[in-house]
């Protein structure tokens, strides 16, 4: 929970400072803003160790294929990475571009997806002979 609260603080110390320089030095509020992000993800891939043993726990509590595990977390990867991108490029004008990026993501989640679908579709395959 303090991580929300650190992150936070350091995108409303960057949006201030950023948008103070913007007027007298664009060049600096740009570096800021990149600085401020870059930190920001340094919070989150921190963040995302926790979350990568929960995964771990939870592949050996229930003998899921650890295969599905990686491939759910690379779905949520792309999601967020395309979320992130999507947002930048918006920042910076080019709604046209963020708008493509957001559907490549989608059908690069669709396709990742393919094989957990085919696995629940085997599954039920298998709950339905036994009915």
């Amino acid at each position: 929970m303090e991580e929300i609260f650190k992150i936070l603080g350091i995108a409303i110390v960057t949006a201030v400072s950023a948008i103070l320089l913007k007027s007298s030095k664009p060049e600096l509020s740009f570096a800021v803003t990149v600085t401020g992000v870059i930190i920001i993800l340094l919070f989150v891939v921190d963040c995302m160790k926790d979350v990568l043993t929960v995964f771990q726990v939870i592949t050996a509590a229930t003998g899921i294929e650890s295969g599905l595990i990686k491939l759910l977390l690379k779905i949520i990867g792309v999601g967020y990475v395309t979320e992130f991108g999507a947002g930048i490029l918006t920042d910076f004008g080019s709604v046209a571009i963020a708008d493509k990026v957001v559907l490549g993501g989608k059908l690069t989640i669709v396709v990742l997806s393919l094989p957990i679908l085919q696995s629940l579709l085997q599954l039920i395959g298998k709950f339905l002979e036994l009915v």
